[in-house]
């Protein structure tokens, strides 16, 4: 018994030691991990170096150390600059490639000759009438623009809740432009076609003592002190602003702080983004046109599915002066509307230089409509239309209504090249321009908040590397040589809206697209077509997807109001 007294004190000693030990290691690794993730260490950078698929060796590790402390330092300095959205880089894109050269002729812009129309008894039937047909009524003051935009307010309160189109109502300055309107034509002063016509501005136009909210809810009370040069030289044209319609916030998809735009022809769907509202509104016969923005598809995407005509100008044409700021290097502000003439009657009002966007190359827009298709070499993408087996029908109506007009199709492809791996561009950018948000965790006010959506797009996005993102924009520039050598001659081909990486391809080099509806498949689902033009070619773009348009209907085609109501008690009745 004496001799095990010793042993056990002796044992509870070492326990006691080894807690001490342990507790001492305990401290000194939190200490470590600590000043690891508060210091740039060579582990730190190994890790990095897996992240972005590169790998250095101990002593690289150790020498890029102090060069890596150093850059953070000076990313603190820049953050403490006011970086606001509309502040852009001082390198700029441009789709212009050396030795290009572009018709500089001045040209003028005629209309189709008007047929005599006269006003309905009921002033609700111009409702989905287009803007030529509406600028007639107007000039010859069968209606006046206080009337039609009275009218346009009473359905954008009816059905504007219906479709989650709206975000905020103009009513006070609407009614004003219109008096200045049928005041000024009353006196003989005509400014043209766009003069008393009420329209709708995708909410991430600037518009001076109005909200602009970019369709978010940590802007949802934004007020920017100035107008866009859009919304300035529509109001030049005599336009009438009646709404500040909905969009997908920050510019993706169809849901917004509000909730999610409906598409006017099926009620179940979404309309698409993200000018969802601009889409919808004009759709449902809410406004004469509107105003939407497309960095990818979010022009083509929405006119798809509500079924209305829309135009993405080549880059560099419209000025996004007043506008949000998505990619720096790929937004664009184009019309959507009810007929190809439309879009060509409000995209000369609002393209040209303005002086602010250093963007913009100053070329004259030639509209001639009654152009001949014999003068133009017209191609298709046969490969998106082979591919496509789902619309074969669609798509065979489309090639054969242009060679009934007498075109010569031509089969085009397009570059072999990848495409999709450079969407990343647009990416690094989206995150650079909402870096505040990301910084401040306001972006947790976002309704959506999954993998793909903008909040988890904009940190992952954080972890490109600048030297990718300079490496992706020289393989842009090759991207661009290489579709030049494909459009060489072609003036305009023709495409599935989103056929093969069409769609992110033109986006990526400028070129316009003029997309145009064809109906549905008779699932439920809207299909258009899409006109490929020359970069700064809209003219004869327009002119090939008129003359299509005219030998069909379906641009006369609009949904049913009353169909709403039904699709609602539906919706609301006990199964």
């Amino acid at each position: 018994m004496t001799k095990e007294i010793p042993r056990k004190k002796k044992s509870l000693l070492i326990v006691c030691i080894v807690l001490i030990v342990l507790f001492i290691l305990s401290v000194f690794l939190n200490v470590y991990v600590f000043i690891l993730d508060n210091k740039v260490s060579r582990r730190s950078i190994d890790v990095a170096a897996k992240l972005i698929g590169l790998e250095f060796d101990r002593q690289e590790r150790k020498m890029m150390v102090e060069g890596v402390e150093r850059n953070l330092s000076r990313y603190d300095d820049i953050r403490k600059l006011a970086l606001d959205n509309p502040v852009s880089p001082a390198v700029a894109f441009s789709p212009v490639l050396p030795g290009m050269n572009f018709e500089n002729k001045k040209g003028g812009f005629l209309l189709s000759k008007s047929m005599k129309i006269e006003r309905p008894e009921n002033i609700e039937d111009v409702a989905f009438y287009p803007v030529t047909a509406l600028a007639q009524l107007i000039k010859s003051r069968k209606i006046t623009s206080t009337e039609l935009t009275t009218m346009y307010l009473e359905r954008l309160k009816t059905y504007g809740p219906k479709l989650e189109c709206v975000i905020t109502l103009t009513e006070a300055l609407a009614l004003e432009q219109a008096k200045r309107a049928d005041e000024e034509i009353r006196r003989g002063r005509y400014r043209g076609p766009l003069h008393g016509i009420p329209y709708g501005a995708k909410d991430l136009l600037a518009t001076k003592g109005i909200k602009t909210t970019w369709g978010a809810a940590p802007y949802e009370d934004q007020v920017i002190d100035m107008d866009a040069t859009v919304v300035e030289r529509l109001r030049e044209a005599g336009a009438v602003l009646v709404a500040k319609l909905s969009m997908g916030a920050l510019a993706m998809g169809d849901v917004w702080f509000g909730g999610k735009t409906k598409n006017p022809w099926n009620l179940e769907q979404g309309s698409s983004g993200s000018s969802a509202g601009s889409a919808s509104a004009t759709a449902a016969g809410l406004v004469g046109f509107a105003i939407g923005t497309e960095t990818w598809g979010s022009i083509v995407s929405p006119c798809t599915r509500c079924r209305v005509t829309g135009l993405r100008p080549t880059y560099g044409r419209v000025s996004r002066y007043g506008a949000m700021t998505l990619s720096w290097s790929m937004d664009k502000i184009g019309p959507i509307c009810r007929s190809v003439e439309d879009c060509a009657i409000v995209f000369n009002a609002i393209a040209g230089p303005d002086g602010k966007d250093l963007t913009l190359v100053d070329l004259p827009f030639r509209w001639d409509p009654g152009m001949k298709l014999k003068d133009l070499r017209i191609g298709y993408f046969k490969t998106a239309f082979e591919e496509d087996t789902v619309r074969v029908d669609k798509h065979e109506m489309v090639l054969e209504t242009m060679r009934s007009l007498g075109v010569d199709l031509i089969p085009v492809e397009l570059p072999d090249f990848p495409v999709n791996s450079l969407a990343f561009i647009l990416s690094a950018e989206s995150a650079a321009a909402f870096d505040d948000l990301t910084r401040s965790n306001r972006d947790d006010l976002l309704v959506r908040q999954t993998k793909n959506a903008w909040p988890n797009s904009f940190r992952t996005s954080r972890l490109i590397p600048a030297v990718e993102y300079i490496q992706a924009n020289r393989a842009r520039r090759l991207l661009m040589e290489q579709m030049h050598e494909k459009m060489k001659d072609i003036d305009v081909f023709l495409t599935p809206s989103f056929g093969g990486y069409v769609l992110l391809l033109t986006n990526l080099t400028g070129h316009p697209c003029m997309v145009v509806p064809i109906g549905g498949d008779g699932e439920g689902n809207s299909v258009s077509i899409s006109f490929i033009g020359r970069l700064f070619q809209e003219g004869k773009t327009l002119a090939v997807a008129k003359a299509f348009q005219d030998a069909t209907d379906f641009h006369l085609q609009h949904p049913n109001p009353e169909d709403w109501s039904r699709d609602e008690e539906k919706s609301e009745s006990p199964e």
